[in-house]
């Protein structure tokens, strides 16, 4: 009997928002319709002859995506996966991915936040609060701003994802004053109007001329159990955070945390992650899909930014050892041609896996993405409690 190959590194990168089509109860989240990658490729923008769009095209329902010349040799294993919890944001999508399923929604307001919340965020704070509503984020700034900057109140708002966001001009309230302010907000902001993430958002500028800074910071609320940087921390290897995903689990179940502040940055430090030694995960969160481009409703920004991604990759599957595997995913959509909202979007999510061990197997639909963490504790013969299934069999050869 052969015994699997042994696995000592993995890297997880999730392409923030880079949805592949509605998901089955999309209905239900009011985004049926919604398909991130589809509108991203209707870009002129878009290239769509590269290792890594080639391999996306054999994942189900992005056959839109196979090139002029349909063959290639495959060298990824692929797959979509199904959000089985109950929300599409950011905190609850990382979560199924390192194995937690939310049975319940995080809490939302599209009412705005109640008197309860606001009182105590000043009582906690000293600060008085603009808006009180969901909005967008660029607009917020330029229709808050000027009386932001006149009476020195912050400006708070929310969107359809659990959030309690605080906008300020840095030369009004200094970053780390704001971030002061947030980990006060996190503070109150518990039991049932604990909102998946407190979210500073300073921003600099003139009235008409406001513009969001790279100094925002999440506070996210803990995961309700073992995640599969606990496990892999708790195990005794490195758990390593690149980007916000530090963050995103509220700086909990990581050995290392390297911050960055773009895609590129973010992509420069993984290269660097595999050029040097460790055993056991790097876990990479690129957010300029959705941040800059999702929520702004930007295909071409978004075409021109999966572009950059195919690029970079080659390079590094080139300085891939051979018991490395990486993992690329997403945590939930945000099509930016869909015009019913500016958030997030219900949708499949897709999975590449590539290694030298890969096999390149068609794994179909997986019922939820809590397979993939699953599958990596395997791979690192970690032990982890998910009711996700490894799919390590199927694919390790």
């Amino acid at each position: 009997m052969t015994s699997q190959p042994t696995v000592k590194r993995v890297f997880l990168i999730v392409l923030d928002s880079f949805g592949v089509g509605e998901a089955p109860d999309a209905e239900l989240f009011g985004d049926k319709g919604a398909h991130t990658a589809l509108s991203v490729s209707r870009s002129a923008a878009f290239q769509k002859d590269t290792a890594f769009t080639r391999e996306l095209s054999r994942i189900e329902g992005l056959e839109f995506l196979r090139p002029a010349i349909p063959r290639f040799a495959p060298r990824a294993a692929v797959a979509r996966m199904t959000e089985r919890s109950r929300g599409k944001d950011t905190t609850i999508g990382h979560w199924e991915i390192a194995g937690l399923i939310s049975e319940r929604p995080l809490p939302t307001y599209p009412e705005g936040f109640p008197n309860e919340v606001l009182q105590a965020f000043t009582a906690a704070t000293g600060y008085g609060v603009l808006c009180n509503r969901p909005y967008s984020g660029t607009a917020v700034i330029e229709d808050y701003g000027p009386e932001h900057l006149r009476t020195g109140k912050l400006i708070v708002y929310t969107s359809a994802d659990s959030v309690f966001q605080i906008a300020a001009h840095e030369d009004i309230v200094p970053v780390e004053t704001l971030y002061d302010i947030c980990r006060k907000a996190r503070a109150v902001l518990t039991g049932k109007h604990g909102v998946g993430r407190v979210i500073a958002r300073p921003f600099r500028g003139t009235p008409g001329h406001f513009y969001r800074t790279e100094n925002r910071h999440d506070f996210s609320f803990p995961a309700p159990g073992t995640t599969l940087p606990d496990a892999i921390q708790n195990a005794g290897l490195d758990s390593i955070a690149v980007g916000k995903i530090a963050d995103i689990f509220a700086h909990r179940g990581f050995t290392e945390e390297i911050a960055s502040h773009n895609n590129t940055e973010g992509m420069r430090i993984a290269l660097d992650c595999l050029g040097r030694p460790f055993n056991g995960l790097c876990f990479v969160n690129l957010v300029d899909f959705d941040m800059l481009y999702g929520h702004r409703r930007d295909p071409d920004g978004y075409a021109r930014a999966i572009n950059e991604f195919g690029t970079w990759l080659p390079s590094f599957l080139g300085g891939m050892a051979p018991e490395d595997v990486l993992f690329i995913t997403a945590d939930h959509g945000c099509d930016p041609s869909f015009m019913k909202t500016t958030d997030h979007t219900r949708e499949y999510v897709p999975l590449l896996a590539f290694g030298q061990h890969i096999r390149p197997a068609d794994l179909g639909t997986r019922s939820t993405f809590a397979d993939l963490a699953a599958t990596v504790a395997e791979m690192l013969s970690v032990s982890l409690d998910t009711p996700g299934q490894s799919f390590t069999g199927g694919i390790l050869q």
